[in-house]
């Protein structure tokens, strides 16, 4: 008799829990998704320049601000991945130069047309009925998606048409699905610098252009019922990306509107391709199994953190040592009848400084950093910041090259004109341009850009030799952008050519004692452009050549 009573009780309760839980469906209420795509958009430019729009989304949102982009940081992979929920390796568009016409890699599935899946073609299969529509400003995002899924498809030759035809499209069409890429951000970044005051004044640029986006947004009547998203193609680092470094291959995600959560910083390791899983999931539609991306459901209200989320161990912020890092330019300097001063500042309240000057790592016993210090000689300082626990930060490192006029350093630079470069040229083969003596291996803007006529790609030769004062196994690294090779003795000791962003070659070769012939090759093929040498040695750390030990015979 007490079976039907219990029963009854029982089915109540589920269903009450039922009712409380939150479905995996979809969140309640988004009918619209808005995505403002900024190509080249870092997070330094987010917290650095005048962004009163972007600040207003993320104090009454949720905010990612170490969304790693997928290698190499470049537009074409990662806008791909943004809206194909997966990377190169399952979607096959694997670097700029991609064309449907002309590709290595197949994507592991694809469409009627031959690319993999968009969000776009699934919300289109999944809901023909609903609009959909994409307005962008760099004309090669064009060529990512299929043409026959979005009844909206504009590319603008401005930041600023992009932005108005954009909005006039959310007002007229209240779009179930709106994705619009600006690209003035990223040109900033390789004609001034990332970091630069131009730089930034085009993310306030972008800033403004979020507003009057937002504001057409309320006046289409539908903000109560849309989630909006901030996201990024890769950062920068000097003129360029496309290298792996946490400011080439880390953006900011924001989450703002409907259903969002405020003020909340999301805890969820995120990826760039988790942008499409996240589209797919506030619209309510299965995304395909070839997707790898996951939806960061932690930024909706009613949704917790993964429950099987492994954090790792504490991060402590890293010091800085100033002269810090600056576009191209290592931190520390080149000082020359100078005596440098060295000064560490640390992020970490209540935390300890621990330095180094000969180029081993600081450790818990290593000297405290109470105030500025001077340096006699070339040294590398490391800094590592500890917390109240204990707990260690990154390593900060810092390149200080101390050297005399009149010594007789320094290296023979000459100068070559090029022509649409693809790869190292055959010197004897060009016309030199102009010579001079270079204290490093390196290349100075403003000067190379007085050299160049009307084209962007040359070649630069450097060469001289190198003081050796311990034998053994030396390595030799360059980093560049384009490409670069490093000779000693006459021989191949470093291979980086070809085009590519900054990126990171080595080769090792044994060296006795003395002075030895070194060579640098490198060119540029268009844009921005970056070199740095860089030697480890017996009693040597991990450094850049110095000017001390370079010398012009």
């Amino acid at each position: 008799m007490l079976s039907r009573p219990i029963c009854l009780l029982t089915l109540a309760a589920i269903s009450l829990w039922s009712c409380g839980k939150k479905s995996d469906d979809k969140p309640a209420g988004i009918e619209h998704v808005i995505v403002i795509g900024i190509d080249g958009l870092s997070p330094d430019g987010i917290k650095k320049a005048e962004t009163p729009v972007l600040d207003d989304m993320i104090a009454n949102g949720s905010v990612k601000w170490n969304v790693r982009t997928v290698l190499t940081s470049s537009s074409s992979q990662n806008w791909a991945s943004m809206i194909m929920g997966a990377g190169p390796e399952q979607h096959g568009v694997i670097n700029n130069d991609w064309e449907m016409d002309d590709h290595t890699l197949p994507p592991i599935v694809n469409e009627s047309d031959g690319r993999f899946p968009t969000i776009f073609s699934v919300l289109h299969k999944a809901k023909p009925e609903v609009e959909i529509g994409v307005v962008y400003h760099w004309e090669g995002f064009g060529r990512l998606f299929q043409k026959n899924a979005v009844n909206y498809d504009k590319r603008l030759s401005t930041e600023d048409s992009t932005a108005t035809d954009f909005i006039n499209y959310i007002k007229t069409k209240k779009p179930a699905l709106g994705f619009v890429h600006f690209d003035h951000v990223d040109h900033a970044g390789h004609h001034g610098g990332h970091g630069s005051e131009e730089y930034y004044k085009s993310v306030t640029k972008a800033d403004s252009l979020i507003g009057k986006i937002l504001a057409g947004i309320k006046d289409a009547g539908i903000m109560d019922k849309t989630l909006v998203i901030i996201w990024a193609d890769h950062g920068g680092i000097g003129y360029g990306h496309g290298g792996a470094t946490p400011q080439e291959a880390e953006i900011a995600g924001i989450f703002y509107g409907k259903d969002i959560k405020k003020g909340y910083k999301i805890e969820q390791q995120v990826y760039t391709y988790d942008l499409a899983s996240t589209m797919a999931f506030a619209l309510g539609i299965q995304q395909p199994y070839a997707w790898i991306g996951r939806p960061v459901k932690a930024a909706f209200e009613g949704y917790q953190e993964p429950e099987n989320l492994w954090l790792g161990e504490k991060a402590v912020d890293a010091p800085i040592i100033f002269p810090e890092r600056k576009l191209y330019q290592q931190a520390g300097g080149l000082y020359i009848d100078q005596v440098p001063t060295v000064k560490i500042e640390s992020k970490v309240e209540k935390g300890t400084i621990r330095y180094t000057t000969d180029g081993t790592d600081p450790g818990s016993k290593s000297p405290v950093y109470k105030k500025p210090f001077t340096l006699e000689k070339t040294a590398v300082v490391k800094a590592r910041a500890f917390d109240e626990k204990g707990n260690p930060s990154m390593l900060s490192n810092a390149y200080f090259r101390v050297a005399k006029s009149g010594q007789g350093n320094g290296l023979t630079a000459t100068f070559y004109q090029g022509n649409d470069l693809t790869k190292l040229p055959d010197f004897s083969k060009m016309k030199k341009g102009a010579s001079w003596i270079s204290p490093e291996f390196g290349l100075v803007r403003d000067d190379i850009n007085k050299l160049l006529s009307g084209n962007e790609s040359f070649a630069v030769r450097f060469e001289g030799f190198i003081q050796i004062d311990q034998p053994g196994k030396y390595l030799f690294t360059t980093q560049s952008d384009d490409g670069s090779k490093l000779f000693v003795d006459g021989k191949e000791v470093v291979d980086n050519d070809g085009n590519h962003g900054v990126q990171e070659e080595t080769g090792t070769v044994e060296l006795t004692a003395g002075k030895h012939p070194i060579r640098v090759e490198y060119y540029n093929n268009g844009g921005g452009f970056w070199l740095d040498a860089f030697y480890k040695g017996p009693g040597v750390a991990k450094q850049l050549i110095p000017a001390d030990k370079l010398f012009v015979k």
